[in-house]
């Protein structure tokens, strides 16, 4: 037995030294196998994702010699790399695989080239051209992340912006195709930079993705919403009353998010909609009552059953917002949901969702639907007693809590303590409770 398990080592030993990668195809910096090695300046050869994070990092030294590089230029290694290509072949059979042959990474000078290109099509309104110089950067994002920041870095981003408002202002049922096709190459540059972001809040850009909303398939729609949420999370006073002005848009986004019709799309328009619910804006009241009046309360409700961490904070922001107004609390009391949901949902997502929580049972307990009215507030105090308010208010102060928060909790305990006495509490979901945030 002794001989048979030396055999055995013997033959381990064997494999492990045909396995060895030679030295000079490994990667001084990653010690890994090089799959598309490249050469600075000074000689060295290193593999080009970790040569170029090196770099990156501000280093302005060759790894290995520690010389300054007379130039940042990588040249790529191709007969290096048909030799490591050719040893993985030759080593297949040990469940080495042959790496593929790297493609050419786009540099500066291409992609200021395509954009000048893009710049004049636009000035021109010239749709194939333009067309083709938006595909060829498609083609570029898709082979590596790589070159998706070089496009980015090199103001590609501005351009197509700029493009997208000029088409737009000319046709947007005439220049349909082409505008969906900017808008998909916007989408992979998210979060846009700044200078696109302000060209985008323009009048013509926003109503061209409030018509996308209204006239493209699922997959325009949702590339539409997403950008308007972009747009607007850096926008302004104008952005806002542009927006709100467009004909259709709160129904739009109502029914985005009442219907469900899909994930991404809900979420951005619960995105979308906690901005103009919660802006400090004048118009701002008058946009909340349209969002009451096309029923959103209740869609709020059923969504926070089961929403995730993300939609919730979203969904309790916005039914937070709406309950600033007697509307708001009126609808809210008239459903059965309202109580129970907030109460649950306090501890259960993140601390922002629990701020939401807190405020909005706040502001149904402190005033009600309607002014003056004891029995609804007192109902509505007796409920949330029922459903464990008072204990999970208390774990709220203890795991810790913002300002804010903190004032409205020690208020509504001591609104709560006089109707404590004889009611029992039934059983909620604050026992064990772990701060998941």
């Amino acid at each position: 037995m002794v001989l048979g398990w030396s055999r055995r080592k013997n033959k381990n030993r064997k494999l492990n030294l045909e396995l060895v990668t030679p030295n000079h195809f490994v990667c001084p910096v990653s010690l890994d196998l090089m799959k598309d090695p490249v050469t600075l300046s000074s000689g060295i050869t290193y593999d080009r994702a970790s040569i170029e994070r090196w770099l990156e990092d501000g280093n302005f030294t060759c790894p290995v010699t520690n010389q300054i590089l007379s130039s940042f230029d990588l040249l790529p290694n191709h007969s290096l790399r048909a030799m490591i290509q050719d040893w993985c072949v030759e080593n297949r059979r040990f469940g080495i695989e042959r790496i593929p042959t790297p493609r050419i990474p786009v540099t500066p000078t291409q992609v200021e080239e395509i954009v000048l290109h893009l710049h004049a099509s636009a000035s021109c309104l010239d749709r194939y051209g333009f067309l083709q110089g938006v595909q060829r950067i498609k083609v570029w994002g898709s082979e590596s992340e790589r070159n998706r920041r070089c496009i980015v870095d090199n103001g590609t981003p501005s351009v197509l912006a700029s493009a997208f408002r000029e088409f737009a202002n000319d046709s947007v049922e005439e220049n349909g195709s082409l505008l969906e096709e900017i808008l998909n190459a916007l989408n992979w540059m998210l979060p846009l930079q700044f200078e696109a972001q302000k060209i985008l809040h323009s009048s013509d850009a926003l109503r061209c993705l409030v018509w996308f909303l209204k006239n493209q398939d699922l997959s325009g729609k949702q590339n539409a919403i997403v950008a308007l949420r972009e747009i607007l999370s850096s926008g302004n006073e104008q952005t806002f009353e542009t927006m709100t002005e467009i004909e259709g848009t709160i129904d739009l986004l109502a029914e985005f998010i009442n219907k469900r019709i899909n994930p991404a799309i809900t979420k951005a328009s619960m995105g979308i909609v906690y901005y103009l619910v919660s802006s400090s804006y004048p118009s701002s009241e008058k946009v909340k009552l349209e969002f009451i009046g096309l029923g959103l309360i209740s869609s709020l409700l059923e969504i926070l059953i089961d929403a995730d961490k993300s939609l919730s904070e979203k969904a309790l922001g916005v039914f937070d917002s709406l309950c600033d107004c007697q509307k708001g609390r009126e609808r809210a009391f008239s459903n059965a949901l309202t109580v129970p949901v907030l109460v649950k949902k306090i501890l259960r997502a993140s601390a922002l969702a629990t701020d939401h929580c807190v405020s909005a049972i706040w502001k149904l307990c402190r005033y009600g639907s309607k002014d003056d009215d004891e029995d609804e507030v007192e109902e509505a105090l007796v409920e949330a007693l029922q459903v464990g308010a008072f204990q999970k208010l208390l774990v709220v102060l203890q795991v810790g809590c913002g300002d804010e928060t903190k004032e409205k909790a020690t208020e509504l305990l001591k609104l709560f303590n006089p109707y404590r006495a004889g009611l029992e509490c039934m059983d909620s979901d604050f026992k064990n409770v772990k701060r998941s945030f």
